[in-house]
């Protein structure tokens, strides 16, 4: 009985030869015909036939990345990688016994397993509740500045220069919520506030939005991801001395987001300001070219500041907390991928999916900063449906998290200030240099020489 089965080409043997698992489990222990799951989401390799057992991948998700979602080779079968047989119990992923968990295997569920699990309240945007935020930070900023241009004295420019610096990153995080389309469902209102929020901290709005979407449709990818990828060892090889220093020794790379915005990182050519460039694709020549234009105005507003006040007034007032905007942008975009105590993959060819990818980022925890800068520290499930509110964040990631299981790395409780996160970056950049040029399952390697050491780490 349990050597045939029916299907849609008749009665056929069922074979005895399992396919082989990427990793941690013996076929012998793969089940089958005890499985809650139908015959139709087996893959059974030598059962041909004209039936369409394929699950329909079109899950109507309606987010900003990915476009298309590839399936993933191989993810129906009924073998559960790292030992699981199921989902959506308070374990989540579990270890079968005398095998280890493996970040980089395929996961036993699928995008669709999450998102079933989210609420559906959690996908609702609220223009006027995303509104009052942008009004909640709009008068923060004007506030601190004139509180900091009438007291004007040296006890209090380093605490304004702390504080606004903060706004002008929270700023950032709902033009990026903007850019996503998860502020609201109006096209134009997401746009005028995006390019609001953004020129006014020197982002231009449509070039930024469109290479973070290439960011999120590759997030993993080590050739095609657009923010923080990995360098692969030839390239990096390629680097010059200086360049190898400014872009791992702290703190040059926490000053690296305008350089990036004028030419991208090493190994990749093009502009956010150029609408040739080979970020963009002919359509987007005009958004690119109006964000430009948006960004231009806004420097040349405070060049004519500059006269009115005087460059130190300025400098005090916009620029130091631009800086230290940079900064928090820097350490937070790093942090959401790098620097976990576990090496993490990154993945080329038939291994990257966008699921896959999107399970190697990371929350973290930035103690009385969560609220200021909207939960983006609450970052996994916003890479994989960015376009949730961020004010639903942490219940979709709480209702989620029983169906990620391991492939959810809880993130470390900070103090009030998340000093802690400072020690995961120096550790990173210490650790994280390139990956392989070969290989489609890949982690960071460490160059003893740049660090003065004899050892790899």
């Amino acid at each position: 009985m349990a050597s045939w089965v029916l299907s849609e080409c008749g009665l056929k043997p069922l074979p005895h030869i399992f396919p082989r698992p990427r990793t941690g489990i013996n076929p012998s222990k793969a089940r089958f015909l005890h499985s809650k799951k139908s015959l139709t989401d087996l893959k059974l390799p030598s059962v041909k036939c004209s039936g369409d057992f394929s699950r329909d991948k079109n899950w109507g998700l309606k987010v900003s990345a990915p476009l298309r979602v590839a399936p993933l080779e191989g993810e129906d079968e009924e073998e559960r990688i790292n030992g699981v047989n199921g989902i959506g119990n308070n374990k989540g992923v579990e270890e079968e016994e005398g095998s280890e968990f493996d970040p980089g295997a395929p996961p036993p569920f699928k995008l669709a397993d999450i998102r079933a699990a989210i609420p559906k309240h959690c996908w609702v945007k609220d223009p006027w509740k995303s509104m009052s935020y942008v009004v909640r930070d709009v008068v923060v900023v004007f506030a601190l500045a004139a509180a900091a241009a009438y007291l004007n004295n040296w006890v209090v420019w380093p605490l304004y220069w702390a504080a606004q610096g903060t706004m002008f990153w929270a700023l950032f995080v709902l033009g990026h919520d903007c850019g996503h389309g998860s502020f609201s469902n109006d096209h134009k209102l997401n746009s005028v506030v995006g390019h609001l929020l953004h020129s006014s901290i020197l982002v231009p709005y449509h070039g930024w939005r469109i290479s973070h979407r290439t960011h999120h449709q590759n997030h993993g990818h080590v050739e095609n991801d657009e923010s923080w990828h990995p360098l692969s060892e030839k390239i990096y090889r390629t680097l010059d001395s200086a360049t190898r220093f400014l872009r791992f020794k702290i703190p040059f790379p926490l000053l690296a987001y305008p350089f990036y915005l004028w030419s991208r990182s090493p190994g990749k050519t093009g502009s956010h300001f150029e609408p040739n460039s080979d970020l963009f694709v002919p359509s987007e020549r005009k958004d690119v070219i109006t964000s430009t234009v948006c960004w231009t105005a806004m420097a040349a507003l405070l060049v004519g500041l500059s006269f009115v006040m005087g460059p130190m007034q300025l400098l005090k007032l916009y620029g130091v907390p631009y800086w230290i905007f940079v900064m928090w942008l820097d350490l937070v975009t790093y942090l959401h991928h790098h620097g976990h105590e576990d090496k993490l993959p990154w993945y080329r060819g038939k291994e990257w999916s966008y699921l896959r990818g999107g399970l190697t980022t990371l929350d973290r925890d930035y103690g009385w900063f969560n609220n200021i800068h909207h939960d983006i520290g609450t970052h996994v499930i916003h890479h994989l449906f960015p376009q949730i509110p961020h004010y639903h964040l942490i219940e979709a990631t709480e209702a989620a998290r029983p169906v990620l299981g391991k492939y959810y790395r809880e993130p470390k409780k900070s103090g009030p200030i998340p000093f802690n996160l400072f020690g995961d970056l120096i550790r990173s950049m210490s650790k994280d240099h390139y990956v392989s040029d070969n290989g489609d399952v890949v982690y960071y390697q460490t160059d003893p020489q740049l660090n003065g050491s004899s050892k790899s780490g």
